[in-house]
C-alpha cells in the first residue's frame, strides 16, 4: 500500500477503504525541477537549475518551489549536511498514475534554494518488503551501527500487504546510493494498523538514539545505542486530531534564551474537529531520555493554510550551539490529501515543496510558540524592488487626489506570476474601516484575496478555483483560513499596523504574518493571462502604509 494513501480519508479511515483507493492515488515523480526543465546530466549527476520556467510549461509550474518535472511527489525528507552539501530526498512514483509504490528520490544543495538531481536513492520493491515510505536520514559520525564512520543511515517505513514495518538502509556514498541491511526489518509490525514515519534524533545527553513513530493516535518513542535494536520508551496519546503521521522530536531556546531551552513534538494532524483541516500540530514541554511532557496540554499550530502537511526541520550543524539552538529549518510538502488527486497541473502531480522557512520559538501571546519566515537565502532570487508608500484604501481600491484608482499605475504590475509583496496596512484613530483586503489575480479574475481584520485581530486567505473547466476542489479549498495576530504599535485594540510578507509562485501562495507570528500556506490555481495587484478594504477606509513588489526567480 502507498503510506500516503491513509490520509486521504480522514483521520479514521479503515483499511479497507484506503486499500480501495490506491489504485487511484499512487506516484511521485521521476525527475526533479525548481519550475525549470532538466540539464544533461553530467556523470550521472543533474547539474544546478537555473530559475526559469521550461518551455511548454502548465500555467501553474513553479517557477522558484521544487517540483518534479513529471509525474508525482509527496512527504519530504530531513536533510542532512555532509561536506557542505545539504542532501535531500522526497516520495516519488515515476509510475504514476498506473504504478504502486513510492521510493526517495535525491536532490543537493548548498543553500537550500538551488537544487541539482541526483535521482532514485533507495529504490522500491527490491528486498521483497514492500515500497519505500516516509522516515529518516542520520550521518553516523560515531559509527554507532558498524557500518563505517559517517555512513548515512536511513530508517524508514516499508510496506508489504498492508503490514508496516521499519527498516534501516545505509550509504557509503555520501547518500548517494542505499544498500539495504541484511537484518531487515529492524523493527517488525507488532500487529497496528498505524506504525509508520520514524524520525530518528541523536539525543546526545542521554547518549542514545530516539525514534518517534506515528501509531495512529498516539506518537511512540523508541531508544537504541546501535540504530538496529529498537527498545520501547513511552508513547504520547492525543485524541481529536485524527491519525498522527509524521512526527518530529526537537530542541529550541524560546527567545534565543539557552536558560529557557525546550523540547518540542510535532506531528502532521487533522484538525477538521476544530474547523481546520490537516496540518502540522505541536507541543512543547520536556524531553527526559524515555518520555516527553508537554508543557500545556493544548496543542498549537505551526501553519494556519489548508496546503502544509508532512513538515520536516532540521538545524545547520555548522552553527555553534547557540544558533543552532535559537533557530531551525523547515520545509512541508504544499498540498491537501482532501483533493491531491484532482490538482490541475497536467505536467506533473502531487503538489510542491514548500519555501524553506527559518522557525524559532518566541514568546507570544504569554506561552512559546513556533514562528517561521522565509530562509534569507532566497534573496539570492530577487529582483528590482518597486515601493508604494502611504495611500489611503476605501472599499472599491486605492484613493489618490479623492478618486479610486485601481488597476494599471495603483500598484506595480507583476511581470508574471512569481513575485514578492511586503505590505503595511494601518488603522489609525479615525478610520472608519476594519478590513484590510489584498486582491491578487490573473486572466480578470481574483484567485487568491489575503486579508486581515482590525476589530478581530486576524489575518485570513481565502482563494478560488477560477481556472474554467477545472474540476471543483470543494470547501476545503475554497473556505477562509483565519489565524489571530494583534496588530502592532495600536494605542487602542483594533488599532495599529498589521505587516504581511507574500510569496507568490503561479499556483502557491505563502504568507507570513507579523514577521511570522502566524503564517498560510495555500495552492492557488490562477486563470491565465495578466497577474494583478489590488489593495482595498471590506468598507470605510484606513492606510496603506508600505508596500513593496519584488520579482522573483530571476536570473543572474
Amino acid at each position: 500500500m502507498q503510506r500516503y494513501s491513509l490520509r486521504k480519508l480522514g483521520p479514521r479511515a479503515s483499511w479497507i477503504a484506503v486499500a480501495a483507493s490506491l489504485a487511484v492515488l499512487l506516484a511521485v515523480a521521476a525527475a526533479i525541477g525548481v519550475g525549470s526543465g532538466p540539464r544533461e546530466p553530467e556523470n550521472g549527476i543533474q547539474q544546478e537549475q537555473s530559475f526559469s520556467r521550461p518551455e511548454g510549461s502548465s500555467q501553474f509550474r513553479p517557477a522558484y518551489h521544487l517540483t518534479p518535472e513529471k509525474e508525482w511527489m509527496n512527504d519530504p525528507q530531513r536533510p542532512f549536511l555532509l561536506d557542505g552539501v545539504w542532501h535531500y530526498y522526497y516520495l516519488y512514483n515515476a509510475d504514476h498514475p498506473e504504478g504502486n509504490g513510492t521510493e526517495w528520490f535525491h536532490v543537493t544543495s548548498t543553500d537550500l534554494v538551488h537544487w541539482k538531481n541526483q535521482g532514485v536513492a533507495i529504490e522500491k520493491f527490491k528486498n521483497g518488503l514492500g515500497d519505500i515510505e516516509t522516515g529518516s536520514a542520520v550521518v553516523d559520525t560515531e559509527n554507532t551501527a558498524g557500518f563505517g564512520k559517517d555512513t548515512v543511515i536511513a530508517v524508514l517505513t516499508q510496506q508489504d500487504k498492508g503490514v508496516q514495518r521499519q527498516s534501516l538502509f545505509y550509504s557509503t556514498d555520501k547518500g548517494h546510493s542505499f544498500k539495504s541491511y541484511d537484518g531487515n526489518p529492524v523493527m517488525d509490525n507488532p500487529g497496528a494498523e498505524h506504525w509508520r514515519d520514524p524520525k530518528i534524533m541523536r539525543d546526545a545527553a542521554n547518549g542514545q538514539w530516539v525514534m518517534a513513530l506515528a501509531e495512529g493516535e498516539k506518537i511512540g518513542f523508541y531508544t537504541s545505542h546501535d540504530l538496529k535494536e529498537w527498545r520501547y520508551a513511552s508513547a504520547f496519546e492525543r485524541k481529536g486530531l485524527g491519525i498522527l503521521e509524521c512526527p518530529d522530536l526537537f530542541q529550541l531556546d524560546v527567545d534565543g534564551d539557552p536558560a529557557k531551552r525546550t523540547w518540542v513534538l510535532a506531528a502532521s494532524a487533522n484538525g477538521s474537529e476544530e474547523g481546520r483541516t490537516t496540518g502540522v500540530a505541536y507541543w512543547t514541554g520536556r524531553w527526559d531520555g524515555t518520555r516527553f511532557t508537554p508543557a500545556d496540554e493544548q496543542h498549537q499550530w505551526l501553519d494556519a493554510g489548508s496546503d502544509f502537511y508532512a513538515a520536516v526541520t532540521w538545524d545547520d550543524p555548522r552553527l555553534p550551539e547557540n544558533e543552532r539552538m535559537a533557530s531551525r529549518k523547515a520545509i512541508g510538502w504544499m498540498n491537501n490529501w482532501t483533493y491531491a488527486r484532482k490538482l490541475p497541473t497536467s505536467d506533473w502531480q502531487g503538489g510542491a515543496d514548500s519555501l524553506v522557512r527559518d522557525i524559532r520559538l518566541k514568546t507570544v501571546g504569554g506561552k512559546p510558540s513556533l514562528v517561521s519566515a522565509p530562509t534569507e537565502a532566497l534573496s539570492a532570487l530577487e529582483g528590482t524592488t518597486q515601493a508604494v508608500t502611504d495611500r489611503r484604501i476605501a472599499q472599491k481600491g486605492i484613493v489618490q487626489d479623492g478618486a479610486v484608482e485601481n488597476g494599471a499605475g495603483a500598484l506595480p504590475v507583476p511581470a508574471n506570476g512569481a513575485y514578492r509583496l511586503d505590505v503595511a496596512f494601518e488603522r489609525r484613530p479615525d478610520d472608519d474601516g476594519t478590513e484590510a483586503l489584498l486582491k491578487l489575480g490573473s486572466g480578470g479574475a481574483d484567485f487568491a484575496t489575503i486579508g486581515y481584520n482590525f476589530k478581530d485581530e486576524t489575518a485570513f486567505v481565502s482563494r478560488a478555483a477560477v481556472v474554467p473547466g477545472v474540476e471543483p476542489l470543494g470547501p476545503v479549498f475554497t473556505d477562509r483560513r483565519t489565524a489571530s495576530s494583534p496588530p502592532r504599535g495600536g494605542q487602542a485594540q483594533g488599532r495599529g499596523t498589521v505587516e504581511l510578507t507574500i510569496f507568490v509562485d503561479y499556483s502557491s501562495v505563502e504568507v507570513f504574518v507579523n514577521g511570522g507570528e502566524q503564517s498560510f500556506t495555500s495552492l492557488v490555481f490562477p486563470r491565465d493571462g495578466q497577474h494583478t495587484i489590488n489593495a482595498a478594504t471590506a468598507g470605510g477606509s484606513m492606510a496603506l502604509k508600505s508596500f513593496t513588489y519584488t520579482p522573483m526567480a530571476t536570473a543572474g
